[in-house]
């Protein structure tokens, strides 16, 4: 009997340490997410006033092109230096490039006449889902991360499906495809924010660029749906 002792000694210590890096990490996770939307802030308007959202729409297939490069390779940098102050300043260029990205469609929605207001529309929407999805994944006690290899193929295909539209240009396709990235990508935010609250992702950078990244897809997918469907051109 005398082999248990230590470890039934020390489960309260281990519990109260797990749960302050728990805490510390879903703290540290949200500061961090709500920072993270102001270089996006600062990305889509350096797009739209720069011009570069107009050069991004005659060119989709280089636009599609820089963002995958860019995209891809500032995740791997931030991975690699997310125990590092350098992975949060990664972080922080990473949004600032996505929202640069986001221009195109911003602009291409603020251009309606109605454009200000679906695009608050779609943040307000987007706000809905994230609190809908904070809520679930403090209350749902089954762990669902398994779910995660079957949205990661859901996303491969809407990838690929993606960039065959960009010469295919058919619009029902369009919006089929940013239909099924609300529903996976609201899932994955499902997934994401269950990792932190149940302590296990213990490292707030990595936490903030997976939930971002959802964020980011829900956001951006909802506004293409308003902006086709209830856009009013001037």
């Amino acid at each position: 009997m005398s082999d248990y002792r230590p470890t039934l000694s020390r489960n309260p210590h281990e519990g109260a340490a797990v749960e302050v890096v728990r805490n510390r990490v879903l703290r540290n996770t949200y500061w961090l997410l709500a920072l993270s939307l102001i270089p996006t802030v600062l990305g889509a308007a350096v797009g739209m006033m720069s011009g570069i959202n107009q050069v991004m729409a005659s060119s989709p297939g280089m636009s599609a092109i820089i963002f995958l490069i860019g995209a891809f390779g500032l995740m791997f940098a931030i991975e690699k230096n997310k125990d590092s102050s350098l992975g949060i300043g990664l972080l922080l260029l990473f949004t600032f490039f996505m929202g640069i990205m986001l221009s195109r469609l911003l602009g291409f929605v603020l251009g309606m006449s109605n454009g200000t207001q679906l695009v608050m529309f779609a943040f307000g929407g987007t706000a809905i889902v994230f609190g809908t999805m904070a809520t679930l994944a403090t209350s749902i006690k089954r762990d669902l991360s398994g779910l995660s290899k079957f949205m990661f193929i859901g996303v491969v295909i809407l990838l690929v499906a993606g960039i065959a539209n960009i010469w295919l240009k058919i619009p029902a396709l369009m919006l089929t495809i940013s239909v099924l990235a609300i529903v996976i990508f609201s899932a994955f935010m499902l997934i994401d924010l269950q990792r932190v609250v149940n302590g296990g992702e213990t490292n707030y950078v990595s936490a903030t660029l997976a939930i971002y990244l959802d964020v980011y897809n829900v956001f951006s997918n909802l506004l293409a749906i308003i902006g086709i469907t209830s856009g009013n051109r001037d």
